[in-house]
């Protein structure tokens, strides 16, 4: 396995991370356990989670995920896990997080409450990587700094990382904590795919820049890029299925937003040109995310552990010049795809 740091850390971590935000919905306890054993016997070492997890969020079921993998975290070494987690971010415009009573921000006060929840819910001593789920645009970006630092030097918590920002908040963020002398961001956990390749247009630079690593989610598009959706239906008990049946209007326009005629026709594509590589196009669309100077390790995720040999399988690939060269032309004739 090539192990990767993330940032300037000291963080070690296999090219894939195992994602666990079906925990609770999607994936029962017993499933859980056996996608997380699937992934830690074919040598991964990082796991992401949240605090608001598992998805569909809500105020009945918010933690329980992190409650999930805490019991699983205890057949295993401690030591040879890479955990990380999140605190939810502000309310914004799409999203209200079902927890705090939906008045959560990036302040001191929260972002206390947070840690001290997902370290008792999954019953460790420390986090490795404390994430910012989202930003928050009001409370000032110092005084989030400083209270994740804080976490920091407390022990709580090894290093720091965003995710959902853009190349403005991140540099901000970073240029803060430098002048002040406090932990920085080491990742940002951002949407990139073979689907959404705007990370490549400012966020890409900044990275490599600054150093700092990218851990992308939603490799594979929410599983569009698998060719599941591409039947003409939504199929039955998948994530677009259900969000199409959402009563939250937010849902069903990101539903829309992954599942459309042009997503469908890029993925047509892809899927050719994955057969003709000899492989699937969920090996494929892994494949690409991992295959970038700027990240770290590529979130995958499965509601069952069937599920997980295609994108593991992407641990053993590396995509030629040509096959990299074909995937740019389906983006340039669908650039942005997911809208």
């Amino acid at each position: 396995m090539e192990y990767r740091y993330i940032g300037s850390s000291g963080l070690r971590v296999s090219p894939i991370c195992m994602g666990t935000m079906s925990f609770g919905t999607w994936s029962d306890k017993s499933e859980a356990f056996r996608i997380l054993d699937t992934a830690f016997e074919r040598g991964i070492n990082f796991y992401d989670t949240a605090e608001v997890y598992p998805v569909p969020p809500t105020a009945e079921l918010a933690g329980l995920t992190e409650e999930i993998f805490g019991q699983w975290i205890k057949t295993r070494p401690r030591d040879g896990l890479i955990i990380a987690t999140k605190v939810a971010g502000a309310a914004s415009g799409w999203f209200v997080p079902p927890i705090r009573q939906g008045l959560t921000a990036i302040d001191r006060h929260h972002i206390e409450r947070a840690v001290e929840g997902s370290l008792r819910r999954m019953g460790i001593e420390y986090i490795d990587l404390y994430q910012v789920h989202w930003p928050d645009t009001v409370v000032p970006i110092d005084a989030s700094m400083e209270a994740l630092n804080r976490l920091v030097e407390a022990g709580k918590v090894r290093y720091l990382g965003t995710s959902n920002e853009n190349a403005y908040g991140l540099t901000k963020a970073n240029t803060i904590a430098d002048y002040e002398g406090l932990a920085r961001f080491e990742s940002i956990q951002n949407n990139f795919s073979l689907l959404n390749r705007r990370f490549l247009d400012e966020l890409a630079n900044v990275c490599r820049q600054e150093n700092v690593s990218l851990l992308p989610y939603s490799p594979i598009g929410g599983g569009v890029l698998s060719g599941k959706y591409n039947s003409g239906e939504i199929p039955a008990n998948s994530r677009f299925a259900d969000y199409r049946n959402a009563p939250d209007v937010r849902q069903r326009a990101m539903a829309d937003r992954f599942v459309n005629e042009a997503t469908l026709a890029s993925t047509t594509r892809y899927i050719t040109i994955a057969e003709n590589a000899g492989m699937s196009p969920v090996t494929l669309a892994t494949a690409w995310s991992m295959q970038h100077d700027f990240v770290a390790s590529t979130i995958i995720g499965a509601r069952t552990a069937d599920q997980l040999g295609e994108s593991l399988a992407a641990l053993d690939v590396v995509l030629d010049a040509e096959v990299m060269r074909e995937c740019d032309k389906v983006h340039e004739d669908y650039p942005y795809a997911m809208g």
